[in-house]
C-alpha cells in the first residue's frame, strides 16, 4: 500500500508541476509552427535550415558569411522563449531588434545578438551587437551562467526586450542584463555562423519551442539580480578593450570650453538627462553661447558621437581647429563634419562645390555619398570621423560616406576653390582642437568618444 500510494502521490506532484509549467507559459505565442519555415526567411549567407521533428535545424555550410533565419514581422518590446541545442564547438546566436536594410552594408544583418558560445569561454546569453558595435554585455564573472549552458544537450533561453532594457536568462539562470537604446524594433533570427576554413560543413544547431509575447509584458517580465550595464555615455566592453576614452562625461563641461573663451559658454548651451545641447537662439552662427572646443589637441584620432537635430537645424563638428584664428564675429576654423537637416535648410543647395554642404559631407569642400542614411527628425544618428596619417574618413550611421587626403593636390585644389581659400594652410595642422558647433539651432549630443593615435 504504501508503494501504491507514493506512486500516486509523485503521480498527482508530478502532474502539478507540469499543470503549473503549462500555466505559466500559456500566455506564450508560437512564432515557428513546427511543421514548416512559414513566416520565415532566410538572409546572408547560404547555410541552410530545414524543419524535421518539430525542430529548426540549420547547418554550417564551407566558404560563406554568417546565415540567418528571419522572421518576416518585426518585434518592438517583448518577451521570447526558445530551446537551442549545438555541438561543443559551433558558435550561434540568436538575433532580436535586427535589420537588414539595403544603405547599410549592402543589406547585412545587425543588431542585437543573444550568443550561443560552446566554446571554453562560455558566453552564451551574452549580448553581442552583430556588424556594430560587437561585445555589450559578455559573461565575465559571472560564473553561474557561464556553467548552465549545457554543450551537446538542449538549453533554454529566456530573453527580454522591454524599452531600453534587455535581460537575459540560461537555462534559468540571470546571464546579461543591458540598458541600452540603439535599437528599438527589428526581426528576430537564428543564427549558423561562418565556420572558416578550420570549421567543419555539415554540423546541426537546432531550435525548437520558439515561443513570444507582445502584450501585457509588465505582468511577465521578471526581475534580475545583475547589476545593469548603462551604454549611455559609458565606454562599451570592446570600446574599453580598443583603447577608446570618453571626450565628455555625460554630465559636467570638464574638458570643454569656448571657443573664443577661457571657459565654457554661461548660456546657449545646455546639460540634461545626459545630453549636450546647443540651444535654438535664432539660427545665428556663434551668436549666443558660441562654438565649444575640447581643452587637448588631438592629432590622429577617431573620434565619434551621437547627434540628433531638430527641424530645419544646421551645426557641425569641426577637427583640426586653431582657436586663434578668426578672433572676430562667426565660427572657428577647421575641417568640418557637417550636420543639417538637408530637406529644409537652405544650406543643403548652396557651397563652392554641389552638395558640399549636406549632411556628413566635408563643409564646403566635398559632398557626402548621397545614398547615406539620415534618420528622422528627433532620433538619433552617429557621426564618425577617422582621421591617420592624413587620410580622412567620414562615416554616418555605421557607413562611409566619403574619404579624402589631407594637403594632397586634390585637397588643396579643393580649398582653393571654396570660401577657406583665404585661410593660410587650411586643414593642414598636425594637431588641433575638436569643435562642437552652435549655429542657432537645437541639436543635441551624447555618447562622445575619442581613440587617439599618437
Amino acid at each position: 500500500m504504501k508503494k501504491k500510494f507514493k506512486g500516486i502521490y509523485y503521480a498527482l506532484f508530478f502532474a502539478f508541476l507540469s499543470s503549473c509549467t503549462a500555466e505559466n507559459k500559456n500566455h506564450l505565442t508560437p512564432i515557428f509552427n513546427g511543421n514548416d519555415l512559414k513566416g520565415w526567411h532566410i538572409i546572408g549567407g547560404d547555410a541552410t535550415y530545414r524543419v524535421d521533428n518539430g525542430e529548426i535545424i540549420g547547418t554550417t555550410v564551407a566558404n560563406t558569411p554568417n546565415t540567418f533565419l528571419a522572421t518576416d514581422s518585426t518585434y518592438t518590446d517583448f518577451i521570447l522563449e526558445l530551446d537551442f541545442k549545438t555541438d561543443s564547438v559551433s558558435n550561434s546566436g540568436v538575433q532580436i531588434r535586427s535589420n537588414s536594410f539595403p544603405w547599410y552594408r549592402d543589406g547585412i544583418v545587425h543588431g542585437y545578438q543573444i550568443e550561443i558560445d560552446p566554446s571554453r569561454r562560455s558566453w552564451s546569453g551574452g549580448i553581442y551587437d552583430e556588424k556594430r558595435r560587437k561585445w555589450l554585455s559578455p559573461l565575465e564573472g559571472n560564473e553561474a551562467a557561464q556553467k548552465s549552458y549545457k554543450p551537446n544537450e538542449w538549453n533554454h533561453f529566456r530573453i527580454e526586450a522591454i524599452g531600453d532594457t534587455l535581460k537575459t536568462w540560461v537555462n534559468d539562470i540571470p546571464a546579461a542584463h543591458l540598458i541600452d537604446d540603439m535599437t528599438q524594433e527589428g526581426f528576430i533570427a537564428l543564427q549558423v555562423h561562418s565556420i572558416g576554413k578550420k570549421g567543419k560543413p555539415g554540423v546541426e544547431i537546432k531550435w525548437k519551442n520558439v515561443e513570444l509575447i507582445t502584450e501585457n509584458l509588465e505582468e511577465y517580465s521578471k526581475s534580475s539580480p545583475l547589476e545593469p550595464i548603462i551604454t549611455k555615455n559609458q565606454l562599451t566592453f570592446q570600446e574599453k578593450k580598443d583603447g577608446w576614452q570618453m571626450l565628455w562625461d555625460g554630465k559636467t563641461t570638464e574638458g570643454w570650453r569656448g571657443a573664443k573663451l577661457d571657459s565654457f559658454p554661461k548660456k546657449g548651451w545646455e546639460i540634461k538627462n545626459g545630453e549636450l545641447s546647443v540651444l535654438a537662439t535664432g539660427g545665428g552662427e556663434s551668436t549666443a553661447g558660441g562654438d565649444i572646443v575640447t581643452e587637448k589637441m588631438y592629432a590622429d584620432f577617431e573620434m565619434k558621437t551621437d547627434f540628433k537635430i531638430t527641424e530645419g537645424a544646421n551645426s557641425g563638428i569641426k577637427y583640426y581647429v586653431d582657436t586663434e584664428l578668426n578672433k572676430g564675429e562667426g565660427s572657428s576654423i577647421g575641417l568640418e563634419f557637417q550636420i543639417l537637416d538637408d530637406q529644409r535648410h537652405p544650406d543643403a543647395k548652396l557651397g563652392s562645390h554641389e552638395g558640399s554642404r549636406t549632411v556628413g559631407s566635408l563643409y564646403d569642400l566635398i559632398e557626402a555619398d548621397t545614398a547615406k542614411h539620415m534618420t528622422p527628425i528627433g532620433e538619433w544618428n552617429t557621426a564618425h570621423i577617422v582621421s591617420k596619417n592624413n587620410k580622412v574618413e567620414h562615416w554616418l550611421n555605421g557607413v562611409k560616406v566619403l574619404e579624402y587626403n589631407r594637403g594632397s593636390e586634390e585637397f588643396l585644389k579643393l580649398v582653393s576653390e571654396s570660401k577657406y581659400k583665404d585661410w593660410p594652410n587650411f586643414g593642414l595642422l598636425q594637431k588641433g582642437n575638436i569643435l562642437l558647433q552652435d549655429h542657432g539651432d537645437l541639436v543635441s549630443f551624447k555618447n562622445i568618444k575619442i581613440k587617439t593615435y599618437e
